[in-house]
């Protein structure tokens, strides 16, 4: 087992933040295996043209997306809800080649499935890798970051939340398969590693819209635990069939995004429709008794009843097996 310790001060210190980097790896893994799959989707395609004409980029992305272990040098702790992916990448390119050739020989020693590490002798070797992940954030993540972080934020807001009135027993409940082990420790892996100790820097929980993958950035003494954000993206792409036909596109990516309260406008944002959509899909849906709205200050928040949670189980179970989901890294 894998545990990370947290004495007082490290809780204490410990906060949320926002991964640029993170959520571009978790979008270029995922699309990665798409490739493995056989079932690419049209970004994934876009991947594959691309990895074809760069050997660099194929090598890197082929073993980040199938290893245990992530190269230090990708998995870079943020400081805040504001980073930014050009700080990111400029602590990428900051990284000797020594380093990063001794953190690439440790990822393929975990790896699932071997493969060569030789595009790695090149100089420069993250400065290459900072191009890779420029490229990726630009083409994959970039485009929809505004829906993208509008998942995290609420992710993060729920968490908070449940931390002011339980502590961080509770907030961290439902984070992939992490669990607390004892008073001063979480259980990050059953993996057999030397326990992680989070010392007075707190430890930084990252939420990205994949639906699978957690993953720990270590630059001591900052370490953060990057995991999957409740409501994730890729869950609102539904098959377009069974109670998504009969009730609608519209309103079933309305069901299946209402996993916490939500105001129209963050749907409206998340969805990437407009607000008057939104509006008419919730009037239609609240009719129907599958939500509700609560009134908190000026916002109005709305939430699925128990008609509603029926519903929205029953459109991701028809995602899954339409759409099976990729392992976790």
């Amino acid at each position: 087992m894998t545990l990370l310790r947290l004495g007082p001060d490290a809780l204490r210190a410990s906060r949320f933040a926002l991964s640029p980097l993170a959520e571009t790896l978790s979008r270029l893994i995922v699309l990665r295996r798409e490739l493995d799959g056989g079932r690419p989707s049209p970004q994934a395609q876009v991947l594959a043209g691309w990895l074809d004409g760069d050997p660099f980029a194929a090598g890197l992305l082929r073993l980040v997306s199938a290893t245990k272990f992530l190269p230090d040098f990708v998995a870079i702790p943020p400081s805040s809800m504001t980073t930014r992916i050009a700080d990111e990448l400029a602590q990428m390119r900051a990284v000797a080649d020594s380093e990063a050739r001794a953190t690439i020989a440790e990822s393929r020693r975990f790896a699932w499935m071997t493969s060569s590490i030789a595009w790695a002798d090149a100089d420069g070797i993250t400065t290459c890798a900072a191009a890779v992940f420029a490229r990726g954030w630009q083409w994959f993540v970039e485009p929809d970051w505004p829906r993208r972080r509008a998942v995290m934020e609420r992710d993060i807001r729920h968490r908070a939340g449940v931390l002011a009135a339980h502590g961080w027993r509770q907030a961290i409940s439902g984070i992939g398969k992490i669990r607390w082990a004892g008073p001063d420790a979480i259980l990050f892996s059953t993996q057999t590693h030397a326990d992680l100790p989070i010392g007075d820097h707190g430890l930084v929980l990252v939420p990205h819209t994949g639906t699978v993958g957690q993953w720990m950035c270590e630059s001591p003494p900052r370490f953060a635990l990057v995991y999957p954000a409740r409501g994730a993206l890729e869950q609102l792409h539904l098959a377009e069939e069974g109670v998504a036909r009969l009730i609608g596109q519209g309103r079933a990516r309305i069901l299946a995004t209402l996993e916490d309260p939500t105001t129209p406008s963050q749907l409206a944002v998340m969805l990437g429709v407009s607000l008057g959509t939104v509006s008419g899909h919730l009037a239609t849906l609240r009719d129907a008794g599958a939500v509700f709205g609560r009134r908190s200050g000026r916002a109005v928040y709305y939430e699925r009843t128990s008609l509603g949670d029926a519903l929205a189980g029953r459109l991701l179970h028809q995602q899954e097996a339409v759409h099976p989901t990729p392992g976790g890294s």
